[in-house]
């Protein structure tokens, strides 16, 4: 673990997505509300919010933070979903880790919940767009 102490806090944000790819059938059930298990999205973004602020507890070199906002949003298509996260912390050290946990927990929970119905989901394409602060300042994923 890297030691951060001497370092200034600032606002620290970072945004990570993935994609998941599913049957059009899935997708027709998530947006009709008929998965068996409940509704995936729902449970997906307060599993994302609890992932990122837990991030620490699974990557051993990750600092533990204290973290002022996780927000989790979900772009749905014909036969994919893309998962965003944002996660804003004022600390020491950024929270690309936190952002990037969130989506691969959204998905995980995601395929938890229809694997019922569909076992070939794909969780990929998990990468972080941009972080802001901290020396290093502004980074932006290039298109």
């Amino acid at each position: 673990m890297l030691d951060i102490s001497r370092k200034h806090s600032t606002l620290r944000i970072a945004v990570a997505e993935a994609t998941l790819k599913l049957a059009a059938t899935t997708m027709a059930l998530i947006q009709q509300g008929r998965v068996p298990k409940g509704n995936p999205l729902e449970v997906a973004k307060v599993a994302a919010i609890q992932a990122a602020k837990g991030a620490s507890q699974l990557i051993p070199y990750c600092h533990p933070l204290p973290i002022q906002f996780v927000g989790v949003e979900f772009a749905l298509q014909e036969r994919a979903i893309r998962i965003t996260a944002t996660v804003k912390a004022i600390h020491q050290t950024g929270v690309e880790m936190e952002a990037l946990t969130a989506v691969a927990v959204a998905g995980l929970t995601i395929y938890d919940m229809v694997k019922a119905v569909d076992r070939g989901v794909v969780i990929g394409n998990i990468r972080l767009i941009e972080k802001r602060g901290g020396r290093s300042g502004a980074w932006i994923r290039p298109e």
